[in-house]
């Protein structure tokens, strides 16, 4: 079984490849998700509650979500010190979702995230794809969606740059058309991955 990690930035069309590879009929594992869950388990609350104090963790153990947001986007070692909590659970998970889905004998399992290289995880999997577009484009979508314009650089700022994720992937999808462009490209993609999983099968069996 191999792995396929997809990524891009905010408003590249990340998330719409992850539905289609869905609809394809992949699992995909969703790291924002996998966080999510993984941050909301009474452990991690008292983590961030003995570090960050009562100001983002209350004492019946609900987050005050906007309160950690600031805390971790206006200084960096808050950041560091909220991945130190979650990220280590959130990659045990990662391993369980996929382990899972070896012994279910999957072909491949996609893992979608945002910051897949920022984070090494690609070193944790067999491929990478980046889904890519203009930068006017994205700007655009994100502003068409009701997204503030600070909010949207800031965002995109705090990521890495598209060219280095595609010059570090296995293969890149450009979103620049219509999604029926994007379906096309989605078919490309899905040859490319049984090729994959034919290599993978050769080095099996080697």
């Amino acid at each position: 079984m191999i792995t396929v990690g997809i990524t891009g930035i905010i408003g590249s069309g990340k998330t719409t490849v992850s539905a289609l590879l869905k609809q394809a009929g992949f699992t995909i594992v969703d790291l924002d998700n996998l966080a999510k869950e993984v941050s909301d388990s009474p452990q991690v609350k008292e983590d961030m509650r003995s570090i960050f104090g009562g100001t983002c963790v209350r004492d019946d153990l609900t987050v005050d979500v906007e309160a950690l947001r600031t805390l971790v986007f206006k200084d960096k070692e808050n950041l560091k010190r909220l991945e130190h909590i979650v990220h280590p659970r959130l990659l045990e998970e990662m391993e369980k979702r996929i382990a899972a889905e070896r012994e279910g004998e999957a072909k491949a399992v996609i893992i979608d995230g945002p910051l897949i290289f920022e984070k090494g995880l690609n070193k944790r999997l067999d491929k990478t794809v980046v889904v890519s577009a203009e930068m006017s484009l994205i700007k655009e979508r994100l502003l068409l969606r009701g997204m503030e314009r600070e909010d949207m650089e800031r965002r995109i700022l705090h990521q890495m740059p598209l060219e280095e994720k595609e010059r570090l992937a296995d293969y890149v999808i450009r979103n620049n058309g219509t999604e029926e462009d994007l379906r096309k490209e989605l078919e490309i993609l899905l040859e490319k991955i049984k090729t994959w999983e034919v290599e993978d099968t050769c080095t099996l069996t080697n």
